[in-house]
């Protein structure tokens, strides 16, 4: 399909989870058409090391680490000047789990550590942190312990002096630490947790909680977005000196997307799976959200692995909301295959 409109055509597609990364989807959507602009992006989740490095200009570094497991794996983080980027998934992700080891209980965030040590290692003062895609959900107890192992003489934390670090979480969860919206009862299942784990990881939680509150004179547990990767959200929080931002709004920022709106007639985004979900901050959410303030609006489509209330995303604003595997898919395969996934990309945008 050509697509003579005048106007350009912008393709910021999120990573299709388990799938293809943010810049493979946006190639194959790109091969559609004659002249098309493409954005990697990232909310935080999955593949922000790639968008956010790339946003920044920054040099990625490899570390020895450890999954969550405490199996050993070469993790990257990103560096421009004082500022590293740390994706906590490549650490610590849950695709780096085999579904049948998977197992919050013995999960710990210790390798988030060491991508974190490296960095100040490094002299970096500024640390983008993306929260999303753990296998974990110990509060970020495994990652404290390891930045005392790594980087004290006598393994008391205040020697860290973790104070003079400026940290910027990039999550799109506002979950606090504990309780019926908290990380064990909302994202530990996800990971494995069965009804029992979840109650014990909640009274880990608490009890994490106290004793840090009596530590730091502070308590940062019912803080939104503490709840984020398995309670890593709330470790930043009550020990560094940190603050949450919407992944997408950073990335979009520093990528100044308003600007790049200018004579743009459609935008399309996308995800792996879309449903009302998508609209509590998600990253084609906040795509829309700049379209729609935009001052000459562009179409804004949204393409999808798996769509669920198609109503409401349209409601919200969406021109187009489109299942790729939707008379694409033949009976057999896998739409989670690499080489399909990127051919029903490319032939849902040739045959809208």
């Amino acid at each position: 399909m050509e697509m003579e409109e005048e106007g350009k055509v912008i393709i910021a597609l999120d990573s299709f989870k388990g799938c293809l990364t943010s810049s493979e989807a946006n190639a194959a959507a790109a091969s559609v058409f004659d002249d098309a602009e493409t954005i990697t992006v990232s909310d935080g989740g999955d593949g922000m090391l790639d968008a956010f490095a790339t946003a920044w200009r920054a040099k990625k570094v490899d570390v020895a680490t450890h999954d969550a497991l405490m199996r050993p794996r070469t993790g990257q983080i990103a560096i421009a000047g004082d500022t590293a980027v740390v994706e906590v998934a490549q650490a610590v992700g849950l695709s780096l789990i085999e579904p049948e080891h998977r197992n919050p209980m013995r999960a710990t965030s210790y390798g988030v550590g060491e991508l974190i040590a490296e960095a100040l290692r490094r002299c970096c003062t500024h640390l983008i942190i993306g929260l999303g895609g753990t296998a974990t959900s110990d509060c970020g107890i495994g990652m404290l312990h390891a930045l005392i192992k790594l980087l004290t003489h006598d393994g008391n934390i205040d020697d860290l002096h973790l104070d003079g670090i400026d940290v910027t979480l990039a999550t799109d969860v506002d979950n606090p630490l504990l309780g019926p919206d908290g990380a064990a009862a909302v994202f530990a299942p996800q990971k494995g947790a069965t009804a029992e784990m979840v109650r014990l990881l909640e009274h880990r939680g608490e009890n994490f909680a106290r004793l840090s509150a009596l530590h730091c004179g502070k308590d940062e547990s019912t803080t939104p977005g503490a709840g984020a990767a398995g309670g890593l959200g709330y470790a930043f929080l009550q020990f560094f000196n940190s603050r949450i931002e919407s992944g997408a709004d950073l990335l979009l920022r520093k990528l100044n997307f308003d600007s790049r709106l200018t004579g743009c007639r459609l935008v399309i985004t996308g995800e792996g799976s879309s449903d009302r979900q998508t609209l509590m901050g998600k990253l084609p959410q906040r795509i829309l959200q700049h379209c729609l303030r935009a001052e000459h609006k562009p179409d804004v489509w949204l393409i999808a692995g798996h769509i669920e209330d198609k109503d409401d995303l349209i409601k919200a604003g969406f021109s187009r909301v489109i299942n790729i595997n939707d008379g694409h898919l033949d009976e057999g395969e896998n739409p989670l295959d690499k080489d399909i996934a990127r051919r029903n990309i490319k032939e849902t945008l040739m045959n809208r």
